[in-house]
């Protein structure tokens, strides 16, 4: 492209803008936006390796391996529940700085944006079904029941996961949008195309299910061993497959993240090769050592940081894909979200803060310890007084919240 070209890109992206602006500093908006995309896409990878061990271990006629893909079953339907609610957080914060890239992606593809909504709830329903109907076998050694449904399950994960990929991708192609939208001088209007994307990096995210899982079993016999009933030999077994994967899998994924540097788009220029560029993928394959030097002997059975180890990762990745995506956007085309118009809006913005940090917190604190306590107690688990106090305040600071909620509502309406 030619400097007129990439005004005339730059110009239009400008243009597309929100002009009421936005109510506070858009780099805060930037940071929020990695910090949550590295919480959802670890539990993706939760989800998505845990999924695959429960399918292994369900076609395996191996007593542990079906054990553990019982437990895993667990782990995996919580990780999407928790995926999905985290994943609004990242996409509201592209949204708001990024508005003119993704709701330009989102309408030339809008009928893979509103079936991506419709694919996602069948693969909730499949891991459910499958969920369901295995849930009151107590042998849990047995050959299990519809395996088929966790097939389907995980492949439209996977489906909705690529669409939610090229969405992402046709972000970074903004001089290619008129193109898409008008093809052979006909306007599609369609939106039944996905646009672009890049396999490699697709591949990259959904391997990295590997080591973060194998994280989730070293941690998973750290959780278990205390436990009065815990059969060590089940759990030694499991953190050994755990240790293997991190290692493994971490190899794997340094690999393709390699292969996506090597075909991002020209308009990165350098980045490849750049101090960002080249983080994410050391930071990846340092997974892998570490798992060597830190889990050995006993140590590789009584480490809790083996999925902070991945969270920590992750977040760099995700800064690694942020620059990325900053290079090209400005770097390129020159269109830099810092200069976007701020309407400070401090209420707004404390009461974000105030709720991610007292309401989030002291519930999410609440159901912590509720998880923790039953999953390291043998039969029925009574609360402690402590625990219902911290369920006391955790119901009233939710009840505090929505009557503030309603009451500044009615407020604002009536003025």
């Amino acid at each position: 492209m030619d400097a007129s070209q990439v005004a005339q890109v730059t110009d239009m992206m400008y243009a597309l803008r929100n002009p009421a602006g936005v109510p506070t500093y858009p780099i805060i908006f930037i940071g929020l936006g990695v910090l949550t995309f590295a919480l959802h896409i670890l539990f993706v990878q939760l989800m998505l390796g845990t999924s695959a061990i429960t399918i292994f271990g369900a076609f395996k006629d191996d007593a542990k391996w079906r054990r553990l893909a019982a437990a895993m079953l667990e782990i995996s339907k919580v990780s999407v529940s928790v995926a999905i609610v985290i994943g609004v957080a990242p996409l509201l914060f592209v949204q708001v700085v990024y508005d003119p890239h993704w709701y330009t992606s989102n309408v030339l593809s809008a009928n893979w944006v509103i079936g991506f909504i419709i694919i996602l709830i069948f693969a909730y329903w499949a891991m459910y079904a499958y969920y369901f109907m295995n849930s009151k076998e107590k042998d849990k050694t047995k050959e299990p029941k519809g395996k088929i449904w966790m097939l389907v399950s995980l492949a439209l994960m996977l489906v909705v996961g690529f669409i939610m990929h090229s969405l992402t991708s046709q972000i970074l192609h903004p001089e290619l949008w008129k193109e898409w939208y008008l093809q052979n001088g006909v306007l599609d209007y369609s939106g039944s195309k996905l646009h672009a994307n890049n396999l490699w990096r697709f591949a990259f995210f959904i391997s990295m299910a590997i080591p973060v899982t194998g994280g989730m079993l070293v941690t998973y016999r750290r959780f278990k061993m205390v436990r009065e009933d815990a059969d060590h030999e089940y759990l030694n077994w499991a953190a050994s497959v755990g240790k293997k994967w991190i290692k493994v899998g971490s190899v794997i994924s340094a690999a393709l993240y390699v292969a996506w540097m090597l075909t991002i788009p020209e308009t990165a220029g350098d980045f490849a090769t750049s101090f960002w560029g080249i983080i994410g993928g050391v930071m990846v394959l340092f997974y892998a050592i570490w798992a060597q030097v830190r889990l050995n002997g006993e140590a590789m059975f009584c480490s809790y940081m083996a999925l902070p180890m991945a969270l920590v990762i992750g977040l760099v990745v995700a800064i690694s894909r942020e620059m990325l995506r900053y290079g090209i956007l400005d770097g390129f085309f020159g269109y830099d979200f810092m200069d976007y118009k701020i309407v400070m809006d401090w209420y707004s913005t404390g009461m974000f803060f105030l709720t991610f940090a007292i309401v989030g917190g002291s519930v999410l604190a609440y159901y912590l310890t509720i998880a923790w306590k039953v999953g390291q107690t043998v039969g029925v688990y009574t609360p402690s007084p402590f625990v219902n106090r911290l369920g006391t305040i955790a119901l009233w600071i939710l009840a505090i919240w929505t009557l503030q909620f309603f009451v500044v509502g009615f407020y604002v309406w009536a003025q």
